[in-house]
């Protein structure tokens, strides 16, 4: 496994407010949910149980789309107030990567956010965010953060052409700089280069035993030249029932699924199954 030694190289990180006093929102939200973890010596818990129990304090959370979009120039967004269904997870997983190691600072934070969102935990323009989710499995894999076990845990290939960003240059404004779009297209090849994974949903109900709570599950889906729909956080409840923590969609907020993970997919026609993404406790 490759690791990246990257914290005593990165600089000073800039994180954009989304609005005024959003950066000192943000940061009394990190902060309150350190404390908590604390005071719950949540350190000592499995690195799953941490992911779950930071998931749930956002129940609630209002959905927001293009919140790392805002800016013209590329810089870390840090907000734990609204989410996406990628910034859910990253933030699920910055904050708990955090506890973990005792690291409760909001400095320690931006950096393992910016280490998750950004290919090689650098940030260099736009092209340098992991957009594609197959990507940021793949980088957060060589990382060490994750591991994608879909494959030992009984999935087959995942044989798509991904090029969604590409050919719909013009819903991505920054694709309007001939530069970048090379770099996007030069990495939808990588990706296209290597083998993945997924379990079909029809298989999910008779594979759920082996996903753990606190896995992360990336939906893929039947839509032309995209990896990924959707992401959240297998979640097991007091039954033992398999559930999906997730940030759903516009107007609605942080939830967690009232089907099981099988039923919800059933429910969603594009979707044609998952990857399972196991996290790995850091040292």
């Amino acid at each position: 496994m490759i690791r990246y030694i990257l914290f005593f190289f990165l600089p000073v990180i800039v994180c954009l407010s989304i609005s005024d006093g959003g950066q000192q929102q943000t940061a009394s939200i990190a902060d309150r949910i350190f404390l908590s973890a604390s005071q719950k010596n949540l350190q000592e818990q499995m690195i799953g149980e941490v992911m779950t129990f930071v998931g749930k304090q956002f129940i609630g959370s209002a959905y927001e789309a293009n919140t790392l979009d805002r800016s013209k120039s590329e810089m870390l967004v840090c907000n734990l107030k609204t989410f996406d269904c990628v910034t859910f997870v990253e933030n699920v997983l910055a904050l708990s990567r955090c506890i973990k190691q005792h690291q409760c600072s909001y400095e320690s934070y931006q950096q393992e956010l910016q280490t998750i969102r950004y290919r090689r935990g650098t940030i260099a323009g736009y092209a340098s965010r992991l957009h594609y989710f197959s990507d940021w499995i793949y980088d957060n894999g060589r990382k060490g953060i994750i591991v994608d076990v879909t494959k030992q845990i009984g999935g087959i290939p995942y044989r798509k052409h991904i090029d969604f960003m590409t050919s719909h240059r013009s819903s991505y404004p920054s694709l309007a700089d001939d530069s970048v779009f090379q770099q996007l297209s030069i990495y939808e090849d990588s990706i296209n280069a290597r083998a993945m994974w997924y379990i079909p949903k029809s298989a999910v109900k008779a594979l759920e035993e082996k996903i753990s709570t606190g896995d992360i599950i990336a939906i893929t889906t039947a839509k032309a030249g995209l990896d990924i729909s959707h992401t959240g956080i297998a979640i097991r409840l007091a039954d033992g029932s398999l559930h999906f923590l997730h940030a759903p969609d516009v107007g609605a907020t942080v939830t967690i699924s009232k089907e099981t993970l099988p039923e919800y997919l059933k429910h969603h026609a594009e979707q044609t199954g998952i990857m399972v993404l196991r996290v790995n406790s850091p040292k």
